[in-house]
Order: structure tokens, then C-alpha cells, then sequence
């Protein structure tokens, strides 16, 4: 094999379109553009996402609906069972954050009933679902502002 002789497989390597190029061509006078419209025109052909043909889009015509708050961002979910992975004693923020149970972005944490707790864990400054106050407290835990 030499560098000179290299070369492509055949089939590899289409030969561009020649359009406009004559009637007997096949792609000769519109150049397969069709009469007139937005696709016949020169950088024209795309248009934009939503657009329906001059009639008023759906994303205009649909109300707006929702609110999303700025503070779920911040504010993660801990699994009840989750929790019960860690050392019984009092649980803060910072010991969540340590264990690997919430990420570096969060700023807050709440506790969730799911599952069930068997240590007593005493919550400081982390929320919880009145369900998962009920499991804490029954396990001989409470929570503490």
C-alpha cells in the first residue's frame, strides 16, 4: 500500500447534485425547489419550532399554567430508611451531607416516610413530613428546631 494509491471504497463517496443545470438533467430550472413558498426561496428553507403557518401557535393559544418555586430547588428529600443507615444520636444538615444523603447543592432537607426507622434519632434543623415525625417519634427520636 502506498500513499499515492489511496483511495475510497467504491460507493463511499457520493458525486454532488449538480442543479440547475438544464431541462434534461431532471433537476433543471427550480432545481427540485418546487414553485414558489418558504422551500423555494434562498435561506429560507427552515422554520422556526412552533411555527403553524401564520395561525396562532398552540404554545400562544394554551393558557399558562403552574408555578414553580425557587425554595424545591434548594430543599432535598430523605428517605426514612435512609436515614436509619446512620448512627443513632442526633442528625444535622452537615452529618446528612457527610453520609452522602444529600448533595453539596442542596440547602435544606426534609425526611419522608418511606420505609420504616428503628434507632432514636433526635432532627436538628431538618424538616419533616408528618408521617415521618410520627416514625421518629415512635422509634424514640423527636425533632428539635
Amino acid at each position: 500500500m502506498k500513499l499515492n494509491t489511496l483511495k475510497p471504497a467504491d460507493g463511499a463517496r457520493r458525486e454532488r447534485t449538480r442543479v440547475g443545470r438544464g431541462i434534461g438533467s431532471g433537476l433543471g430550472k427550480t432545481c427540485g425547489r418546487g414553485h414558489k413558498g418558504s422551500y423555494a426561496r434562498a435561506g429560507k428553507g427552515k422554520i422556526k419550532p412552533g411555527f403553524e403557518g401564520g395561525q396562532m401557535p398552540m404554545q400562544r393559544r394554551l393558557p399558562k399554567v403552574g408555578f414553580r418555586s425557587l425554595k424545591a430547588k434548594d430543599t432535598v428529600e430523605v428517605l426514612l430508611y435512609k436515614l436509619d443507615t446512620l448512627p443513632a444520636g442526633e442528625v444535622t444538615f452537615a452529618a446528612l451531607r457527610e453520609a452522602g444523603l444529600v448533595p453539596s447543592t442542596a440547602k435544606r432537607a426534609k425526611v419522608v416516610a418511606k420505609g420504616n426507622v428503628t434507632k432514636a434519632f433526635v432532627l436538628k434543623g431538618i424538616a419533616a413530613t408528618a408521617g415521618a415525625k410520627a416514625a421518629i417519634e415512635a422509634a424514640g427520636g423527636s425533632l428539635a428546631e
